[in-house]
């Protein structure tokens, strides 16, 4: 189990686009272990390889179905919209409504290099969407229609 620190905003790092996965081996599966106990650890639904540090097409979700781990995600539809409140580990105590698609489908591989095809509706989608987000240098701060909220006027 290791605990990785939780990268903020105010890093440059956040803000680049992440490259492809190309090796599938044990230390792929130790990053994406570390990423799911960091998820867990600070109460996320996801968490993107950039937002600890590493700039690799992977990320992790569990919005109360199970662990997804998806590396090198594309995205082959979205559908509809929702718009709602996120937050985010990279952005503390901050929380924003954003416009986003309601489904999404993505083409993604699992840790053995194999592929597969994950759709999501609602918070599913949501999530997807923000993680793959992070992948391509954006934050949720940027879509926020209206104030950004601080957690302590919740």
């Amino acid at each position: 189990m290791g605990i990785r620190t939780i990268r903020t905003e105010k890093e440059e790092l956040l803000r680049k686009v992440s490259k492809p996965v190309k090796k599938f081996d044990e230390s792929l599966w130790t990053l994406l272990e570390d990423m799911a106990d960091t998820m867990y650890m600070a109460d996320g639904l996801g968490l993107a390889a950039p937002q600890i540090g590493i700039l690799r097409r992977i990320f992790t979700i569990d919005v109360g179905e199970g662990l997804i781990e998806f590396v090198n995600p594309e995205i082959l539809q979205v559908d509809g919209e929702q718009f709602g409140e996120e937050g985010c580990l990279s952005v503390p105590k901050k929380y924003g409504n954003v416009r986003r698609p309601h489904y999404v489908k993505m083409r993604a591989q699992d840790r053995n290099g194999n592929f597969f095809e994950a759709e999501g509706e609602e918070l599913m989608a949501r999530a997807m969407l923000h993680e793959y987000d992070h992948l391509e240098g954006k934050l949720f701060i940027d879509l926020v229609e209206g104030d950004l909220i601080d957690a302590a006027d919740k």
